[in-house]
């Protein structure tokens, strides 16, 4: 009596945890994607002005490794110098602003969450940040210095060179921000799990297509043809893959329905 009375309750248990999820209509949806688009653009303006404030700092910063081969920018139209500080502002101040805008985009997502999953949110967000900022960096201190070390001092040894600003900055940003995106890999696929569009089945399935992916990105972004030195650009994208399995093992549905349907049983 007293084991159906215990199955009865978490039966009830899940129904009602199933209950709190409010149900949207289209509008609704479209009205609260409007809200959180408009609130995230208020922040990426505030952040804007924080980064313009220090913008000459952040040109600096950018500047630095062409300084150590003993380079500096030049520019070719007079509008590029203020095109640099308004770009490095805009970027920084999206830097700044991505904790409050992520926090928007989890408001976003969270009424189709249970209560449980959304304590997630600081977590989501400590990641979020600091993949991304660890992938920048990595591209900053590693990436960046050795392609121009290798491109403009070995390979360009021998010609006059002149590096623009706009050729410099689409350069800096390609590196830096694709590394930056390109370790948040564990994040995508949490969300691609957590709504059941992958599996961490077929991610393992799969995973020597990605090894040859994130080989054909690291031969791209490494300066030097040595495939030890492509090694050490590789391994860390395949050790987020891997966190990604992981991570998709957690939160994929058919484990939630899993642990439920044991609750509802026992």
């Amino acid at each position: 009596m007293v084991d159906a009375g215990e199955a009865i309750g978490k039966a009830r248990a899940a129904v009602a945890e199933r209950a709190e999820l409010p149900g949207m209509s289209l509008m609704e949806h479209l009205s609260e994607l409007r809200r959180r688009i408009v609130h995230s653009a208020i922040y990426l303006g505030l952040g804007f002005g924080i980064a313009w404030i220090f913008r000459n700092q952040f040109v600096g910063f950018i500047q630095a490794p062409l300084n150590r081969i003993g380079k500096s920018l030049v520019f070719t139209h007079p509008m590029d110098p203020l095109n640099l500080q308004l770009q490095v502002s805009l970027v920084g101040g999206a830097i700044v602003a991505s904790p409050f805008i992520l926090y928007q985009v989890w408001l976003f997502i969270a009424p189709g969450l249970y209560q449980k999953e959304r304590r997630f949110v600081i977590p989501f967000m400590a990641a979020t940040v600091g993949l991304f900022l660890g992938g920048a960096a990595f591209g900053y201190y590693w990436v960046l210095p050795g392609a121009l070390k290798i491109l403009i001092v070995d390979f360009g040894h021998n010609f006059t060179s002149m590096v623009t600003i706009e050729d410099y900055s689409s350069f800096f940003l390609s590196i830096i921000l694709g590394l930056g995106i390109s370790f948040e890999m564990p994040i995508l696929i949490f969300f691609l799990a957590l709504f059941g569009i992958v599996s961490p089945r077929f991610l393992w399935k799969n995973i020597r297509y990605a090894i040859l992916i994130v080989f054909i990105v690291a031969a791209f972004i490494c300066p030097s043809p040595d495939p030890w030195t492509m090694c050490i650009y590789a391994v860390p994208m395949l050790t987020l893959y891997l966190i990604g399995i992981a991570v998709a093992w957690w939160v994929h549905p058919s484990r939630r329905k899993a642990k439920e349907a044991k609750a509802a049983g026992q």
